[in-house]
C-alpha cells in the first residue's frame, strides 16, 4: 500500500512540475508578448478554465497523499525511506500547496478584478507577469524536488 500511495504521489507531484514548468518555460513568455489587455484575458480565462476537477483532483489529491506519507515518515522514521518521504511531502505542500495559497491565488484574484482595457492595466498586468512567475519558478522547482524524493523512495 506504501509503495502504490508513493508512486501515485510522485505521478502527481511529476504531472503539476511539468504544468508549472510549461507555464514558466512557455506560456507566460507567450501571454507577455502579446497586447496587454489580450494577454490579461487569455490568463483571466486559464485562471476560470484551469478550476476543473482533472486539475484539481491531482493538485489538491497530491497533497492529501503527501500529507498522508508524510505523517508516516515521521512515524516510521527509522524506515529506510522515511527522510525522503518527509523531504516529498514537505516540498510539496509548502512549495507547491502554500505559494500557490499565498503568493499565486492573491495574484490571480487581483487579476481578475482588473478591467484588461483599462488605463491601469498594462502596468498592472507587467507587474503581475513577473511576480505571479517569479512564484512559479518556486512552485516548479519544489514539485520536481517532491517528485525526485519520492522516486528515491521508490527506488531503494
Amino acid at each position: 500500500m506504501l509503495l502504490t500511495l508513493t508512486f501515485l504521489t510522485a505521478l502527481g507531484a511529476g504531472l503539476m512540475a511539468g504544468l508549472f514548468f510549461a507555464f514558466s518555460a512557455v506560456i507566460m513568455k507567450a501571454l507577455a508578448r502579446l497586447p496587454p489587455e489580450q494577454g490579461m484575458r487569455a490568463m483571466q480565462s486559464i485562471n476560470v478554465t484551469i478550476l476543473r476537477p482533472s486539475f484539481l483532483g491531482v493538485f489538491l489529491g497530491t497533497a492529501v497523499a503527501s500529507l498522508v506519507l508524510g505523517g508516516l515518515a515521521v512515524h516510521s522514521w527509522e524506515e529506510r525511506g522515511a527522510p525522503y518521504l518527509l523531504l516529498g511531502s514537505a516540498l510539496y505542500l509548502l512549495g507547491v500547496i502554500g505559494v500557490t495559497f499565498a503568493f499565486n491565488v492573491p495574484r490571480n484574484e487581483a487579476l481578475e478584478a482588473v478591467d484588461p482595457a483599462s488605463a491601469e492595466a498594462p502596468r498592472l498586468w507587467a507587474r503581475y507577469v513577473s511576480g505571479w512567475t517569479a512564484w512559479n519558478h518556486v512552485r516548479t522547482v519544489s514539485a520536481l524536488g517532491a517528485t525526485a524524493s519520492f522516486i528515491l523512495v521508490l527506488w531503494r
